[in-house]
């Protein structure tokens, strides 16, 4: 059984560094930066994440920047390539297989069933209130 304080400082440790990350996911973020950044090491930080988070740091950036490219996909006009570069990939190819896995769909497919459903949504709203 682990110490409360250990508990307190993983669990300090591992939302400064989500919140770096939420606002930083477009960079390049290693384990050993952040770690260094927060004061800490970065097998706490890599316990922070299993033990906090359930997962580790690499699935955590890598969730983020798949849910802000989705959400880039359905709000915005910019290409596939254009989100993939500002959510921190380099290679559009890599960037579509992380999607893919992270949602069940090839971006380009994820953006046109995105829109598909919110202008079905922006049909009924109308209707109701007609009603």
């Amino acid at each position: 059984m682990q110490r409360p304080t250990t508990i307190s400082l993983r669990t300090e440790l591992y939302s400064e560094v989500s919140s770096i990350v939420e606002l930083e996911y477009a960079s390049e973020l290693t384990l050993d930066e952040l770690a260094q950044r927060v004061a800490s090491s970065r097998r706490q930080l890599q316990r922070a994440f299993a033990e906090v988070g359930n997962t580790t740091f690499r699935q955590y950036l890598t969730r983020v920047r798949m849910d802000r490219a989705a959400e880039m996909l359905i709000r915005s006009d910019l290409t596939v390539r254009e989100i993939a570069h500002n959510v921190g990939y380099r290679q559009p190819a890599q960037f579509a297989k992380a999607f893919r896995r992270r949602h069940g769909a090839a971006p380009s497919d994820y953006r046109s069933a995105g829109r598909f459903s919110a202008s079905f949504e922006n049909v009924d709203a109308p209707v109701a209130a007609a009603a």
